[in-house]
């Protein structure tokens, strides 16, 4: 008898991805709000990806059973 499959929290495929290593990375928040304001440092930190800190890994790995793709 085959298993079930898992279904993916659909609101976590899109807010996060597993990077070659097997963490989860995310995007920073607040990336549209008051980007003049900002300091050049600040916003170049927009563009990278965040590691997602390490008590929201095993809720996470729960949504996203296939590595989020």
């Amino acid at each position: 008898m085959a298993k079930l499959k898992l279904k993916t929290h659909s609101g976590a495929k899109r807010r996060f991805r597993v990077n070659a290593q097997g963490k989860i990375v995310r995007r920073k928040s607040h990336i549209n709000n008051a980007r003049r304001k900002k300091r050049r440092a600040v916003k170049a930190e927009f563009h990278t990806m965040q590691a997602v800190h390490r008590s929201y890994r095993q809720r996470l790995r729960r949504l996203l059973p296939y590595g989020g793709k």
